[in-house]
Order: C-alpha cells, then structure tokens, then sequence
C-alpha cells in the first residue's frame, strides 16, 4: 500500500462500497431492463413471455400500453382542451406536479425556518424539537392522519354544501375531497410538505452554520446591509447544500407512493410509483419493468442536471 499514489489509495478504500453499490443498485437496474425486454406473460406458469426488444418501451410513449395501464402514462396532446383536461390522470404529469410543488414549497419553508433557527433565542433548541416532529411520524400514519382529516362527516378541514367549511369557501377542495383527483393532489402536497420541510431546514441550517461568523463582521464594518449580507454572503455559500437537499427530496417525490395510497389511492392520483406497483401485482411483470426503467431514467436526467448546477454554484463559491 506504501507504494501507491494518492489516488490509487482512494479507490482501494472506496472499492468495497462501490462493489455494495453495484450488488445491490447496479445488478437490479440491470435486471429490470433486461425483463422489460420481454413480453408479459398473461398466462401459465412463466413470469415473462418471449423477447421483443424495445416493443414495450414504444407501445409506453404512444399509447399502447394503456389498455394494460391503471392510467395513462402520457397525457393526450390531441388539443390544448384534452391535454389540460389529463393533466391530473397521466402518471407522468400527476408525478411531475407533486414533484415540482413540493419541493418548490418545501425549499422556501425550509429555508424560511433555517434562518429563524439559524438566530440565537431563548429554546431555540426546544423549537428545532418541535420542528423535527413531523418529519419522524411514519409514512402510513402520516396519511391515515391527513385520511381522517379530510373525510367527510369526519374531518374538520371538510364540510358540507349546507355547513361548507373554509377550505370549501375559498374554493381549494371540494366536499369529498380524496375522491377527486385535483383535490387530493393538493391534500398530498400539504401532507407532504408539513412532512418533509423539517428534513429540507435541518440540511440548510447545517450549511448556514457552516459559514465563517466573521465574513458577517467584516461585512458590517463595511456598511453592508441584512439584505446585502444575505445577497452577498449567505445565499452564495449556502446555494450547494440547498442544491443538495433539493436533489434528495426531488428523488423523493419523484418516488412517491406511500402517501398517496394511505391517503387517497392510486386510481384516483396515479403516478409513475403508482404504475410500477400495481402492474406489478396485476401481475404484468415486462410492462411494469418497462414503467420503473422509464421512471429511474427520468431520476437520472433529473440528478444530473443537479449535479451539473450544483458543479456551477461551488465553483461560483470557490
């Protein structure tokens, strides 16, 4: 070992992860495209039917699949009308929307609270309690919560049309809620965002804390104001771990099933999860290999353009 170079020791000390990582993340990802290549057995004893290449990823993207498909993989771009009106029943949209929302919401939250927790006051460790609570409920009671809340009869967050509650009034939801597919698509974004934004503010506040206390002292000394120090200090230093966080809850929401299913279900919010899950138990195994390669393609774009931002923003705060 003595005679190796630096790099050389670093990929001997990495190597055993990397031989983890391709057991268990590599060799599956492999398998599910090489099952998405065949065709799916509808009967007998075989999981799988004969080879048909990328049939199965075509039939996907025009179509095809969706006699076989909960909901439709793609909206329909027949007309601006058709395609606004399946916004909320293609996969692909219903997963794009909850994941562009939520973690929208969950990084201007999260950094909202990292900021205050970020300020010296008294409990201020007694607050970042309080904050982390949310985050540590399990998936599933998390959404029997959010269920019982939003049921009609039940819930106090859901009226009547005699006796309409407020979210009724303003025109949010409607009276049965979680069985309209808009209406539970925004209940499923609250829930997760009351959820997750306390994962998003622990993450800032350890890269605000991380920061040189004396770059804020010489900016004063300066006659650089909040607004400034935040602009010129703060919001530069702090960009990478707010790329980072975002870049976990993204593959998070791009993910989402749990919630959906505990609170609401499937067929009323599909997505690509929701795809992959239920053509599964059908079972409908080639189809439902060809959705979950298609989703984690997607996954891959998606990091990689965060992986690409976030190369820019430490070079930018180098």
């Amino acid at each position: 070992m003595e005679q190796l170079s630096e790099s050389q020791y670093a990929y001997l000390l990495l190597s055993p992860a990397l031989l983890i990582l391709i057991v268990i993340a590599l060799y599956p990802l492999l398998r599910t495209f090489t099952m998405s290549l065949r065709a799916d057995q509808l009967t007998g004893a075989a999981r799988l039917g004969a080879f048909v290449g990328l049939q199965n990823y075509v039939e996907l993207f025009t179509g095809g699949k969706e006699a076989l498909l909960p909901a439709p993989f793609l909206p329909s771009f027949a007309s601006f009308s058709a395609f606004t009106g399946e916004l909320f029943t293609s996969a692909l949209t219903v997963t794009l929307i909850f994941t562009i929302f939520s973690v929208s919401i969950e990084t201007i939250l999260g950094f909202v609270q990292a900021m205050v927790l970020d300020q010296d006051f008294r409990g201020r460790r007694w607050v970042r309690v309080a904050i982390i609570i949310p985050w540590a409920v399990p998936i599933v009671i998390q959404g029997m919560i959010f269920y019982l809340m939003f049921q009609p009869n039940i819930g106090f967050f859901v009226g009547t049309a005699d006796n309409p509650a407020f979210l009724n009034q303003i025109g949010l939801v409607g009276f049965t809620p979680l069985a309209d597919t808009r209406d539970s698509l925004i209940l499923i974004i609250i829930a997760d965002v009351w959820k997750t934004t306390a994962f998003m503010a622990l993450l800032i506040l350890a890269g605000m804390q991380s920061i040189d206390r004396s770059l804020y002292d010489v900016a004063k000394v300066a006659g650089a104001s909040k607004w400034q120090q935040f602009k010129m200090i703060t919001l530069p230093l702090i960009l990478p771990t707010v790329l980072v966080a975002m870049l976990f809850r993204t593959i998070g929401t791009m993910r989402v099933y749990g919630i959906i299913e505990t609170m609401s279900s499937c067929t009323t919010v599909p997505s690509l999860s929701c795809l992959v899950v239920t053509t599964f138990n059908t079972p409908l195994y080639a189809t439902s290999a060809t959705v979950a390669f298609v989703t984690a393609g997607i996954i891959a774009v998606v990091v990689s353009v965060y992986i690409w931002q976030f190369a820019d923003a430490e070079g930018g705060a180098v």
